[in-house]
């Protein structure tokens, strides 16, 4: 039976290849972070396959399908790093979804909402966040390239999982960041940042949003801030139905991905039956 005895050498090690690798800081936290939880599992007890699977049936009590997936192609990249393909396991199974549950869809009357809560409430920074991330479809994880270049200049440059792409800002979205910027007194680098001038945290803006869900008469479920990337989707796609375009804009490398965010609720769906008129 292989085993292996993984210590924190090795994880040191994965992460100095990711970095030469290119890989995004927030991909590097992501696996690392995937890697320890697995080392806090076993308890200093040496890796072997049954071991891996008890693991993969343990998350499937405390996760859903999607993030133990992203668990398990964390672990196995580094097994494939250390050079033991044995440890590999297989993802679980993911059936399509024919309809977004409507407790998880954010809409449009809600997002205003939550906008007008974080005025109401003074947080200006995350009205503009909120603002900034729903109007140019832009990842959380991409918000540090909004910087002030970015906004007079009417664009930002974003790189992300090594690929170049330009996030166009909106005139009246430029606008109130010009001024946002100006009553900050913010001269150069990222928009958003703390008090201290550091990059915001995004597990920060998480909680924060997620404090305006009673004022802003929103479901806590919905309240994450990729919603917001996915109501932008959906707007984009209802002007003009190109869905080629929307991948480009959104940065997906396969359509596939962005027909994940086209998935209409079952209501939506009912409304169109009712609309074709074919009962008698």
């Amino acid at each position: 039976m292989s085993e292996q005895k993984i210590g924190k050498h090795a994880v040191d090690s994965f992460k100095q290849y990711l970095i030469l690798e290119e890989k995004s800081k927030a991909t590097i936290d992501k696996y690392i972070h995937d890697i320890k939880n697995f080392m806090d599992y076993l308890k200093n007890e040496p890796v072997t396959k049954e071991q891996i699977i008890s693991y993969k049936e343990h998350l499937q009590e405390h996760y859903k399908v999607r993030s133990i997936n992203t668990i398990l192609a964390s672990l196995n990249s580094f097994f494939r790093w250390l050079d033991h393909p044995e440890f590999r396991v297989k993802q679980l199974k993911i059936q399509q979804e024919a309809f977004c549950p409507e407790r998880m869809e954010l809409t449009k009357q809600e997002y205003i909402r939550l906008v007008k809560a974080a005025r109401e409430t003074g947080n200006i920074r995350l009205e503009m966040i909120l603002q900034t991330i729903c109007c140019t479809g832009i990842r959380i994880s991409e918000l540090c390239f909004v910087t002030v270049k970015a906004v007079r200049q009417g664009f930002a440059e974003v790189c992300c999982k090594g690929k170049n792409r330009r996030i166009m800002i909106p005139r009246d979205m430029r606008k109130k960041l010009l001024l946002y910027i100006q009553q900050k007194g913010i001269e150069k680098g990222e928009v958003f940042i703390t008090r201290a001038g550091k990059a915001v945290d995004r597990s920060n803006i998480w909680r924060e949003m997620k404090n305006l869900a009673d004022k802003a008469r929103v479901l806590s479920d919905k309240i994450f801030p990729h919603n917001l990337r996915h109501l932008f989707a959906r707007s984009f796609y209802e002007l003009d139905k190109d869905i080629v375009k929307l991948a480009d804009v959104m940065g997906h490398s396969n359509i596939s991905t962005t027909r994940i965010y086209m998935i209409s609720t079952g209501k939506e769906h009912r409304k169109q039956l009712d609309l074709l008129r074919l009962v008698i």
